[in-house]
């Protein structure tokens, strides 16, 4: 069976803007430090290997059905994991929880692969994957389909599974640092 191919093939895209080059990577990121983004932490299981990094890169993209595409750097060990598990959960994280950012993160000495999942307390919902306590909301998704962009994966995935709460700060990435934001 042929997958289906999910992109509009007879699009082009404008010639004289396609032949002006972009702009650098670092004035890309300079620029994206002033994008406020809510901060998740993205997790995996497979097996009895779990995995999780600290993210920005998340975006709902449909409530019919309920979708959510995830960007996930191809080098991290949590790409693995997802790709070998189809699941994945994101956590968006309260204000109160920017220590487990950090430890997920990689900004914590000494802190790195199972040991970050000491930071907070964790259970599975649906998939198996790790869903983070307290946090505003979790997302527990199985991948529907992994689009190849450049450095990153782009999971589209499929919410089974939510659990939210509606009180506490929101966790914000800005400007090369974490907020909180009041609700």
């Amino acid at each position: 069976m042929t997958p289906e191919i999910n992109q509009l093939l007879d699009w082009q895209p404008n010639a004289e803007l396609a032949a002006i080059p972009t702009v650098s990577a670092e004035s890309h990121r300079y620029g994206m430090r002033h994008f406020a983004i809510g901060v998740s932490i993205i997790t995996a299981r497979h097996g009895e290997s779990r995995a999780g990094l600290t993210a920005t890169a998340v975006c709902s993209v449909t409530a019919d059905p309920p979708r959510l595409v995830v960007f996930v750097n191809k080098n991290v060990v949590a790409n693995d994991v997802v790709l070998n598990s189809g699941a994945l959960c994101v956590n968006v994280l309260a204000g109160d929880q920017e220590d487990v950012a950090k430890a997920f993160a990689g900004m914590i000495d000494g802190v790195h692969g199972d040991a970050r999942f000491e930071h907070g307390q964790w259970g599975p919902l649906v998939t198996g994957a790790p869903a983070l306590e307290g946090t505003l909301a979790n997302f527990d998704c199985r991948v529907v389909k992994v689009f190849d962009e450049s450095t990153h994966h782009a999971f589209l995935c499929e919410v089974l599974a939510t659990r939210e709460r509606n009180d506490g700060e929101a966790l914000i990435y800005l400007n090369g640092g974490f907020r909180r934001i009041p609700q």
